[in-house]
């Protein structure tokens, strides 16, 4: 990745073969098929920023906007696995579920990542202004020593602290997802300790002002070093986010990121509306066209038993067929990667291969029959 003449650093996180996370030390975008993109140049206007790539050969801008506008975009790949989820809770109910209550479903599945999000940022706030709370409970000891009534509380005032509570969507956010309701304050004060004990900490506290950088950093501790690795901690967000490890990987980028500019991220809209919408029409697909989808996966299956094979894996090729079929902005081996993936860490030990060598004998197929329209980005 190029370096901007202004020194500002910019660094690229390939998550797979289908998107990219473009990272600058003040707000991050995601940028989906990153396998048609090859060169890269960025340019700062003030506080916007012009990403243009080369689409194989023929220059295009993908992003100009201003930075306080910007928000994180959760990736295609968990899009995808919130739409597999969606299904195969549609194809194991025992209720036969219309379209509307389809789409309520996956859109709750989207929710709870941001739920889950709001709640780790939040978590985080409580355990930096715990510092206040263990000065008040020290001081109003019966008998405090001098160390009890001195209590540090330098953290309490962090800047990254005080943009993060007063920005207003995470204020919304609070309001909505209530996330005191689910605060394990034992938790919270365990951490806070750890947090008083470590060398980082008394590093901080005993640096006199407020440097950005340091501000920043010890948040950052407190997220990777603290939190992150804390078994308790770890056991008390499954309790209520039965998916956390589907979202932890990227949950952690977005949080790393957000605190490099703290305030910076619309809560409202973690997802995107570009994102979401892609959301919808891969559910809905995966639903209007399953009887096609599954004309042109049997004949592949050959000595398998259809009722036999995982219905993950049916419900994994079917999206894969629709992504072949009906969008045509994903390059098939894209497509055929990403499932390939789910596969292998949603299925059974099996499964990526087994999927791997279907949809690869489809994808011939529909190239034979000229079945498949995809952009070709040379004429673009």
């Amino acid at each position: 990745m190029p370096m901007d003449t202004k020194s500002h650093f910019f660094s690229l996180i390939v998550r797979d073969d289908s998107s990219a996370i473009f990272s600058t030390g003040f707000f991050t975008f995601c940028c989906d098929n990153f396998s048609q993109y090859g060169q890269s140049r960025f340019d700062l206007h003030g506080n916007r920023l012009t990403a243009t790539v080369i689409l194989r050969g023929h220059e295009n801008s993908i992003g100009l906007r201003p930075l306080n506008q910007l928000f994180p975009m959760i990736s295609r790949r968990n899009i995808r696995v919130k739409v597999m989820q969606t299904l195969y809770t549609l194809e194991t109910s025992e209720n036969n579920l219309n379209g509307e209550q389809s789409k309520k479903i996956l859109e709750n599945h989207l929710g709870q990542t941001t739920q889950l999000f709001v709640y780790l940022v939040y978590f985080l706030t409580e355990t930096a202004r715990y510092a206040e709370t263990d000065a008040r409970l020290k001081a109003a000891k019966h008998l405090p020593t001098e160390e009890d009534l001195h209590v540090n509380t330098k953290i309490a005032g962090n800047e990254v602290l005080w943009k993060i509570i007063e920005e207003p969507s995470y204020v919304q956010a609070v309001k909505t997802w209530k996330p005191e309701t689910m605060i394990d304050h034992e938790l919270v004060k365990k951490i806070y300790q750890q947090l008083t004990e470590s060398p980082e900490y008394i590093a901080y506290i005993n640096t006199s002002g407020r440097d950005k950088k340091e501000e920043r950093k010890i948040f950052e501790f407190i997220f990777s070093n603290l939190m992150l690795p804390n078994e308790d901690f770890i056991a008390h967000i499954e309790e209520y986010f039965i998916h956390w490890d589907d979202d932890a990987e990227m949950l952690n980028l977005l949080m790393l990121n957000y605190l490099q500019k703290p305030g910076s991220y619309n809560f409202r809209q973690l997802v995107g509306e570009e994102k979401m919408q892609f959301a919808r029409n891969l559910l809905q697909t995966a639903q209007d066209k399953k009887e096609y989808c599954q004309e042109l996966i049997k004949p592949k299956l050959k000595n398998w038993d259809p009722d036999r094979i995982a219905l993950l894996d049916m419900i994994i090729m079917r999206m894969g067929v629709c992504e072949f079929l009906y969008f045509e902005t994903i390059p098939t081996k894209v497509t055929i990667n990403e499932y390939i993936d789910l596969a292998k860490e949603y299925s059974t030990a099996q499964s990526g291969q087994f999927v791997n060598g279907i949809l690869d004998n489809i994808h011939k197929d529909l190239l034979a029959e000229k079945k498949l329209h995809k952009v070709d980005f040379k004429k673009q």
